[in-house]
């Protein structure tokens, strides 16, 4: 890891100002009967039908985001386990550093905390992906590491720091990747 370490390079990171909550409110591109239709959800899909039936025209994020405001906690059963979290916006400051690709790593006070893989450009893998945390993201069925990693940078936003091990070969990547989240077990990339 030291020769890693010394050929890291630090990767600059612009953050909105906005806290943004309830992001899974804005996936209304269904309503609650069409979300059925996709096998993720038919296991609610009875149990919804006996006790919201006269919701099941509304769109979905505003069916679970009404569930949210009378404290029914029956809309987290369509969220990953970090789909209800604080977020916000980051990504990358310059843009020479758009298409790197490699191992990379995010430190919060100088403490290794995720490790991670980009295999085709740090643009996509953080202005679209981690750093900006799309409605669809917050479900069963959405990315739910990309609100993991992006409400935890949130919480430690003053103090985070992102590197990246500059590499080329896809192969190597993932090989690295998965050599090192072994080694060094770095915390978010544990089941929490």
């Amino acid at each position: 890891m030291n020769s890693i370490q010394q050929n890291l390079l630090k990767i600059s990171l612009t953050f909105e100002n906005e806290i943004y909550t309830n992001i899974f409110q804005g996936k209304n591109n269904k309503s609650l009967q069409e979300t059925f239709q996709s096998s993720r959800y038919k296991k609610f899909k009875l149990y919804t039908e006996e006790n919201y039936s006269s919701s099941l025209p509304m769109m979905l994020g505003d069916f679970l985001y009404a569930l949210k405001l009378k404290n029914d906690m029956f809309y987290k059963e369509f969220l990953n386990k970090y789909g209800d979290l604080e977020y916000s916006r980051f990504m990358l400051s310059d843009s020479f550093q758009y298409n790197l690709k490699g191992v990379y790593f995010y430190y919060v006070n100088d403490e290794l905390k995720y490790i991670g893989r980009c295999r085709d450009s740090m643009q996509k893998r953080v202005n679209s992906g981690y750093g900006n945390i799309s409605p669809k993201n917050c479900y069963i069925d959405g990315q739910s590491t990309n609100c993991k990693v992006n409400a935890l940078v949130t919480q430690n936003r003053g103090s985070v720091k992102l590197k990246i091990y500059p590499m080329d070969d896809i192969k190597e990547i993932e090989e690295l990747e998965s050599r090192l989240i072994d080694e060094l077990m770095p915390e978010w990339n544990g089941r929490r």
